[in-house]
């Protein structure tokens, strides 16, 4: 069988931000590496061998977050949640040092964190493997030539629907009208349907959020949540 090509993927984006604390570094040269999913980069993984999810998690249903931010919800959601195991995506390596540090002041261990590009993770899941997704306060990419890269493009949402399980639910927060627009627009297009019967199902949070570093500097800026919840059909 011959090795798949690799496709080209334009990033855009932070990788990095401002210098990391020591104990940052810390976080990221010690615990890293022992909350890897597997081989999901294409350099140690060309083949796009599928992750042994069973193995990582025992057989717990799985839930993927797209983009973490600084960790807050991934962990509240692992500490309430112990049945479940939770992977995160997150390119941002300084996001990444900041759940680190707040994994070990829970020391939740349900989790396992990719510091790369959400892409690569959907070659190498199994097909309806994951149970719920959530897509909190991604990058909203405002200017209308930009549009494209937000997440709610075909690019992502076809392999998303390939990994989620019938019947998976797929959270979308985001403070950004036009962002709310899109994702109404695409994401039903995609296979799934929107599951709000009155104004309060995308005014009003989840029962289970935690409001993120994010979502409070909307608010103080002025900015409405709208919280969407979808089921893939």
């Amino acid at each position: 069988m011959s090795t798949p090509e690799r496709p080209h993927r334009n990033f855009y984006g932070r990788r990095k931000g401002k210098h990391l604390k020591a104990s940052q570094e810390g976080y990221l040269d010690q615990d890293l590496a022992a909350l890897s999913p597997g081989l999901v980069d294409w350099d140690v993984n060309p083949d796009r061998t599928p992750l042994d999810l069973q193995g990582l998690f025992g057989g717990k249903p799985i839930w993927l977050e797209i983009g973490f931010g600084g960790g807050e919800h991934m962990v509240h959601q692992a500490a309430q949640n112990p049945a479940v195991g939770i992977i995160g995506c997150e390119p941002y390596i300084n996001g990444v040092a900041m759940l680190l540090g707040k994994i070990r002041k829970a020391k939740v261990d349900n989790l396992a964190v990719y510091p790369g590009d959400v892409r690569d993770m959907f070659d190498v899941l199994p097909e309806a493997s994951i149970d719920r997704a959530f897509l909190l306060y991604p990058d909203p990419w405002p200017k209308s030539r930009h549009h494209r890269r937000r997440f709610v493009t075909p690019e992502h949402l076809a392999p998303l629907v390939r990994v989620l399980k019938p019947g998976a639910i797929f959270r979308v927060a985001t403070d950004i009208p036009d962002y709310v627009r899109q994702t109404l627009e695409q994401v039903p297009g995609h296979g799934f349907e929107w599951l709000a019967e009155g104004p309060d199902d995308w005014r009003v949070a989840w029962d289970d959020w935690i409001s993120t570093r994010y979502e409070k500097k909307a608010l103080r800026e002025g900015r409405v949540p709208h919280y969407l919840t979808f089921r893939k059909e």
